[in-house]
């Protein structure tokens, strides 16, 4: 297939180990091949504990291999812990996309009562006075399937690339394939996940004005 990115695209990922951030890049590095498009994967070095910070980058539309992405270089990030979000702000460009999933898990320092949490309200302003495209898909949305909660990195997945501008680099059905070629034996309840992420709507922040998509 006929690479049908016309300029580079960068995405940077953030969240907290467990939530399957690196399987977001690597679906999104597996539908890029799918589609023909030129991928450079950066995953975070070493394992990732449960609960710690976790980070990957995902560079398209280059033939060679290029540097990490530098600040104000990204035209998505998709965040998927409250908090860790804050680390991924000076990656954003103006005008790019900022796609939070607004779950929160209290570090350890938070829940001995040495640190607070941030506020949430604070998180937006951080985001927004990047001049990025604040969009905002909260947990509750999660829908189910036979009777347990569908993976939501795969939900988020969904959202990102029906939602965001993520949507003019790639086409629903190649995210689908490497969806089924990952989990060839429970690729239903993934796919389910992807159609719902991508279907869900979202709240989006653009210029200080709430729109709904």
């Amino acid at each position: 297939m006929e690479n049908c990115v016309q300029k580079n695209y960068d995405i940077y990922l953030v969240g907290v180990g467990g939530q399957g951030i690196l399987t977001i890049a690597e679906l999104l590095t597996e539908a890029a091949f799918l589609q023909g498009i030129s991928v450079n994967y950066y995953p975070t070095e070493g394992m990732a504990q449960r609960g710690g910070f976790v980070k990957a980058q995902v560079r398209l539309g280059r033939q060679s291999p290029g540097p990490n992405l530098p600040e104000k270089g990204a035209n998505l990030v998709i965040a998927m812990e409250i908090s860790e979000s804050l680390k991924a702000v000076r990656f954003i460009k103006p005008g790019g996309d900022f796609l939070l999933w607004s779950y929160t898990w209290a570090p350890t320092a938070v829940m001995l009562g040495k640190a607070s949490y941030p506020a949430f309200d604070l998180v937006k302003e951080q985001i927004t006075r990047t001049k990025a495209n604040l969009y905002l898909l909260s947990p509750e949305d999660l829908p189910f399937y036979k009777n347990e909660p569908a993976p939501d990195n795969i939900f988020v997945l969904g959202a990102a690339v029906q939602r965001t501008s993520l949507r003019t680099i790639f086409a629903l059905a190649m995210v689908e394939k490497a969806v089924q070629t990952r989990w060839p034996k429970s690729a239903a309840r993934n796919l389910f996940a992807l159609q719902a992420g991508a279907e869900t709507e979202v709240e989006i922040i653009s210029d200080n004005l709430f729109v709904h998509q």
